[in-house]
């Protein structure tokens, strides 16, 4: 029995193609993709799409915008064996790690892909990305169950891990990254699956979650850092605070900067630690420079992407947790996004 896949656009260069009259790039029509990539037809899986009603650059996504899309998945979850969203490269590592937070206990597989160039232009590198984001999205166990029972992000011949990637490059076709966890496939002459890598299939009905909270403020550390940037951001309502710090996650422990932080722990504002290092993890009792932090009540995001970060954060605000449940949630990986 072929798998039927739900094929969603939410926006991106990969649902473009050239307008014959005015060369402009426009959103091509979902009814007719398999004119725009015949292989499609060719896929042992029944597809049907559905789109965003407008379609956005993805630089224009929202929380909210993110809450609609997974009330798509979830409206749709029992009519369909896997889902594939198409999205604009730009803000897919935050989409896909926002999904995971808010779709919980999948026993089906959400694949996020994209291209770097529109399907209509000759050299694009959207048709294998999509042939193969679906075919991934179709694969099943003996026993008939999904193979993928995660959100993942699919380009240039490897499917990440959502919430473990993030965007690396502008300009070549390998876009993305996963630097503190492996690929979850490889796809070359053969198709190979990292099972070992693989989140576990759910048990039971998906739990979904809707509530986000977006008042948070990210700030990086660089020499001469002002700490009154930190007294202006909680003045203006934050509520959660990541500090991108140096290295192993060290940062300044003059009084001034020192005391800025406990004004944030005072306030009951949760502070997460996130290095600047895309690599490597956040060891805040190496240096005296990081045990400073951890001696305030800052809490290590050990190895996550700051996409992750941010989208965690957000996504426990959304629970209305308290700081040091928050701080607490914050050492443990709920959807495979740090390391324990």
């Amino acid at each position: 029995m072929s798998r039927k896949i739900l094929l969603i656009y939410t926006g991106g260069t990969i649902g473009m193609a050239k307008n014959p009259e005015t060369g402009s790039l426009v959103p091509f029509d979902l009814d007719h993709i398999s004119k725009a990539i015949p292989e499609l037809t060719l896929l042992p899986c029944q597809i049907h799409t559905i789109s965003f009603e407008e379609p956005i650059d993805s630089s224009n996504m929202t929380p909210t915008l993110w809450v609609e899309l997974a009330l798509m998945i979830r409206n749709n979850y029992d009519l369909y064996d896997g889902f594939v969203v198409m999205h604009g490269s730009d803000t897919m590592a935050y989409t896909a790690s926002m999904m995971s937070f808010l779709l919980d206990n999948l026993s089906k597989p959400v694949i996020f892909t994209g291209s770097q160039l529109p399907v209509g232009v000759l050299r694009t590198d959207a048709k294998e990305n999509l042939i193969s984001s679906i075919e991934l999205a179709s694969l099943t166990n003996q026993d008939g169950s999904a193979v993928i029972t995660e959100v993942a992000i699919y380009f240039e011949y490897k499917l990440y891990r959502g919430n473990r990637t993030f965007k690396n490059s502008s300009s070549n076709f390998e876009a993305f990254y996963s630097p503190n966890y492996p690929d979850l496939a490889e796809l070359g002459v053969e198709m190979k699956i990292n099972t070992e890598a693989l989140w576990p299939r759910g048990n039971g009905p998906l739990r979904f979650h809707q509530s986000i909270n977006s008042n948070i403020a990210v700030i990086p550390l660089f020499p001469g850092f002002n700490e009154n940037i930190i007294y202006k951001t909680l003045e203006a309502g934050t509520q959660g605070l990541i500090l991108r710090t140096f290295g192993a996650g060290n940062a300044p422990n003059n009084f001034a900067f020192t005391e800025s932080l406990k004004h944030c722990i005072d306030s009951g504002i949760p502070v997460i630690n996130v290095s600047q290092c895309r690599m490597g993890s956040v060891n805040q009792n190496k240096y005296a420079a990081g045990r400073h932090l951890q001696d305030l009540g800052i809490t290590s995001g050990k190895d996550s992407t700051i996409e992750a970060a941010i989208t965690k954060m957000m996504f426990l605000l959304g629970q209305n947790l308290g700081s040091i449940e928050i701080a607490n949630l914050f050492g443990k990986s709920l959807r495979g996004e740090i390391s324990e």
